[in-house]
């Protein structure tokens, strides 16, 4: 597959695989009503992870893929304990915060270069590997929402108390999202770390989370199908529109607002 495109489109398309596993890992939280702005911080502890495992410890790549995932999913269970307790514009402050502390915690972390970054990454991510971890989390996205705990999520998503009553275990529900969020985010950190060859702190600030959360909201915020489709439009719509040199990002700006006023609920998501 990569033979067959020039640089420019395999670029492209990898940035759009490595974006629509980020989305979908906000996705996961979301889905029961728990909004965060953290997603770069988990996409970071899974970058740093795999890279320095891969470059210092000359550790395999899956093997060191595996490891920043897990990494983060560890991390994102930790975030997800005081979850229990707040939730809306609370949580958002605080997973905002998360993100800005792993920021700030590399950009002084010496063993992974702190400001300097981290270079010498080998490139290991293929377009045929991001189509099947792509192709793998939507098939599990589309059997967990047919699911039991599927329906156990969307009841914690609509009302928690009427949920616990029915015996819906929030505290297991919570951790357990954030921490197959945070690995799914840490999985395409790596994935991303090993295409770029160098990472830096500055990669993963608050507009990396920024532009995360607002693949889901464009897409649809209840419907990984959205989440899918947002990534698809927030990566190439910059693209098509490169002729409008530096006025693109202005009318980007401008089609977002505009999609908000006219669909509120998204591309794919259902009216409210």
């Amino acid at each position: 597959m990569d033979m067959l495109l020039d640089p420019y489109a395999q670029s492209v398309l990898v940035f759009m695989g490595i974006n629509i596993i980020l989305a979908l890992s906000l996705y996961l939280p979301v889905s029961a009503g728990l909004l965060s702005l953290g997603q770069g911080g988990f996409m970071a502890i899974g970058a740093y992870t795999s890279a320095w495992l891969t470059v210092e410890a000359a550790w395999p790549f899956l093997p060191a893929l595996a490891a920043g995932s897990a990494a983060a999913a560890v991390v994102g269970a930790l975030v997800g304990f005081p979850a229990l307790r707040i939730r809306g514009v609370y949580l958002i402050i605080l997973t905002m915060g998360f993100g800005e502390i792993v920021r700030v915690f590399f950009l002084n972390f010496e063993p992974t270069g702190a400001a300097s970054g981290l270079g010498g990454i080998p490139m290991h991510t293929t377009l045929p590997l991001l189509a099947a971890v792509v192709a793998l989390l939507l098939l599990g996205f589309w059997q967990l929402r047919r699911s039991r705990i599927g329906r156990a999520i969307a009841a914690v998503r609509e009302d928690e108390l009427a949920a616990e009553i029915i015996g819906v275990n929030l505290t297991r529900v919570k951790v357990a999202l954030f921490a197959i969020g945070g690995a799914i985010a840490g999985l395409g950190g790596g994935l991303y770390a090993h295409f770029a060859s160098f990472i830096d702190p500055a990669q993963f600030g608050f507009h990396r989370s920024a532009e995360i959360f607002i693949m889901v909201l464009l897409g649809g915020m209840g419907n990984f199908i959205g989440a899918t489709v947002g990534a698809v439009t927030v990566t190439l719509l910059p693209e098509l529109l490169r002729g409008l040199e530096d006025w693109r990002m202005v009318f980007f700006g401008s089609l977002l607002v505009v999609m908000m006023i006219v669909r509120p609920w998204g591309l794919v998501g259902a009216r409210r």
